[in-house]
């Protein structure tokens, strides 16, 4: 047996490595079961290429051990082991210099460790977050002895002969008192799930017992009355490793092999709890100018955009990294679901944090490019299915038509815009459609819309009334995309049905004349502001067709916008403007019916109780009387046809 001192460049890197990995201690058994592959790997390749000197591949698998009593972890490999040579040159010198300094430069903006190991030869000293003796217990496939190594967290070690007989590695960790959470075989299936559930080679973690087939021809009275019976009869069971990964996940495999049905029932794999069937999916792969595979799949979306992130999860040659990715998927797409592996992303430290690099941004431009032809495909190949799916999905296009330019331009080919009569149209296809009745006398393009069908029923009732298209834009960025539309399309403009009354939403050269006087509009006005609270509407008598509403509520499309654009999070706040007042306008129809009568009336309490009554009633069909005052208006209403 042989002594030494592990060559660190620190006097003792255990409480460094502890006090650095503190924050995801959990991830000690990721490093430890991603080693073991690594060597398990490393044994077929040599097998491929006929350098293994007669040893045989063979089927190995990863076993995961756990005895409480003994507070003992243990990972045991079937790999390419380590002669005492090799455990001194991987073990035992530590590739790792300035330890203090590198431990100062990942730390975050608030101060805090960055959190995990990963490319800086740490892994498998991770062990020592949770360990307070370490023992490694090896052979090599070459015909060398086996070789015991033990350290108990302090620099110095033991290096002995051992009379380990079949090749790979088995690493026995003494739990701390202070990391009993894993000795609990619940905990450590936890991990063994979240961080190895596709792991390429099959990990062991346990047996459980399986009923065998009945032999054909067997009868009852045959069979063995040792074995476990289930019901009246007995039968055969045995008990069988219990594997916990999926060493073969359909990203791994090639489209060619793989029908829907594999794909939905990977997707259920990766979200058990998700009954949905996915809508459709995409198949990255690709091997230039960076490696990449992975599926993602469009789930059914609402327009609430906070619920629907980290669901894409991030792999390294099938090790779970993160289910943050933004970085590597635009922000627009980490809406969807599914797996992105890639080896050519470059992690720091922690194997969690991404570094911003060109190879990051290439790979993100490749997923929008590939994302974007799939839809466009979709469209092109089944345009009725997907106007089906257009609500489910509009939320993810309509962000990425907002935030990615390049996205945007990919998506006139099939970003789509729905009319209130369920009718859809891509951009080009609807200027053309309303381009002869929706151009105003300054030869601008007017596209009208509403954002909800029900509130706003009265107003697109009156635009359709006069051949307009309306369009139902309902997504919570609807305010923004329009600006970007508008800033892209040259005489083009969108205007809310209910943001000026239908003679006004397209301004033409054909103006009423007014039925009242000016001296009767004057005294009009005056009595209007005495009775309609100026703090809330803004007054403006206009000469429409005689069968328009006497009294119509607007509000203006540029405040309308700057007022949704601060729910959402900008426009608003960029003027400095706070809190936007409730304020709309109020257009009076001088050629209406009722505005006559109110002239005529000489009782001011009648003639202020026909003003209210129009007033709540247009305030009605805006959606803006409640409460006591539409209590009010209730009564006021049944008391007028007594």
């Amino acid at each position: 047996m042989s002594k030494g001192t592990i060559n660190v460049s620190v006097d003792n890197i255990f409480p460094l490595i502890k006090k650095f990995l503190y924050s995801d201690h959990e991830i000690f058994l990721r490093e430890l079961i991603s080693n073991a592959t690594d060597a398990t790997l490393k044994m077929k390749h040599l097998s491929n290429i006929g350098e293994t000197e007669g040893a045989e591949y063979g089927n190995p698998i990863i076993e995961v051990k756990l005895d409480k009593k003994k507070k003992e972890l243990r990972i045991i490999d079937q790999g390419i082991g380590m002669t005492k040579e090799e455990v001194e040159k991987y073990i035992n010198e530590i590739a790792f210099s300035g330890a203090e300094e590198f431990l100062e430069k990942y730390k975050d903006k608030d101060g805090k460790d960055a959190g995990i190991i990963g490319h800086f030869g740490l892994g498998f000293y991770s062990a020592f977050m949770v360990a307070k003796k370490v023992e490694i217990i090896t052979k090599s496939y070459k015909d060398e002895p086996a070789v015991h190594w033990a350290c108990d967290g302090s620099p110095e070690f033991t290096l002995k002969k051992a009379d380990k007989k079949e090749r790979g590695t088995e690493i026995i960790l003494h739990i701390a008192d202070d990391s009993k959470e894993f000795l609990e075989e619940s905990r450590i299936r936890e991990l063994l799930v979240k961080y190895n559930k596709f792991m390429p080679i099959p990990i062991k973690f346990g047996t459980h017992t399986e009923t065998l087939p009945k032999p054909e021809g067997a009868k009852e009275e045959d069979l063995d009355s040792a074995e476990a019976t289930s019901g009246e009869g007995k039968v055969p069971t045995q008990e069988v490793d219990t594997i916990i990964n999926n060493p073969n996940p359909a990203w791994t495999k090639q489209p060619t092999e793989l029908e829907d049905k594999d794909y939905n029932s990977f997707y259920r794999e990766l979200y058990p709890m998700q009954f949905e069937e996915p809508l459709f999916h995409i198949h990255l792969n690709v091997d230039y100018p960076f490696n990449l595979t992975g599926i993602l799949y469009f789930p059914k979306m609402t327009n609430d955009m906070s619920i629907q992130k980290d669901k894409i999860q991030l792999y390294q040659n099938q090790v779970f990294v993160t289910d943050n990715v933004e970085g590597i998927v635009p922000e627009f797409l980490t809406m969807l679901r599914g797996v992105i592996d890639s080896p050519d992303i470059p992690l720091n430290v922690s194997r969690s944090y991404l570094q911003a690099d060109g190879a990051v941004k290439k790979i993100s431009s490749y997923i929008t490019r590939k994302v974007a032809d799939k839809l466009k495909s979709l469209f092109n190949s089944d345009r009725e299915g997907f106007e089906k799916k257009w609500n489910d999905i509009k939320i993810v296009i309509e962000y990425g038509m907002l935030t990615e330019d390049k996205f945007f331009e990919k998506s006139q080919d099939f970003a789509l815009y729905p009319t209130v009569d369920n009718a859809f149209y891509t951009f080009s296809e609807l200027k053309e459609k309303i381009k002869d009745v929706q151009t105003d006398k300054d030869g601008n393009l007017v596209i009208l819309y509403a954002s909800n069908k029900e509130e706003q029923h009265s107003y697109i009732e009156a635009a359709k009334e006069k051949g307009y298209e309306v369009l139902l834009l309902d997504s919570p960025i609807v305010t923004h995309l329009l600006q970007k539309v508008e800033s892209k399309e040259e005489k083009v403009s969108f205007v809310r049905v209910d943001s000026d009354h239908a003679e006004n939403l397209i301004k033409k050269d054909d103006a009423q004349i007014s039925k009242l006087s000016d001296e009767e509009k004057e005294s009009l006005k005056t009595f209007l502001n005495g009775v309609i609270p100026k703090e809330k509407f803004s007054v403006q008598l206009e000469a429409l067709d005689s069968n328009a509403n006497p009294f119509i509520i607007t509000e203006p499309e540029f405040m309308r916008r700057m007022k949704d654009m601060q729910k959402t999070g900008g426009g608003g706040g960029m003027f400095g403007m706070g809190g936007f007042p409730e304020m709309y306008n109020l257009i009076v129809n001088t050629n209406h019916e009722l505005v006559g009568e109110i002239i005529k009336t000489k009782t001011e309490k009648k003639k202020e109780r026909l003003v209210n009554q129009a007033l709540d009633l247009a305030r009605l069909s805006k959606n803006l009387l409640k409460g006591e005052e539409l209590t009010a208006f209730i009564k006021r209403s049944y008391e007028m046809i007594k």
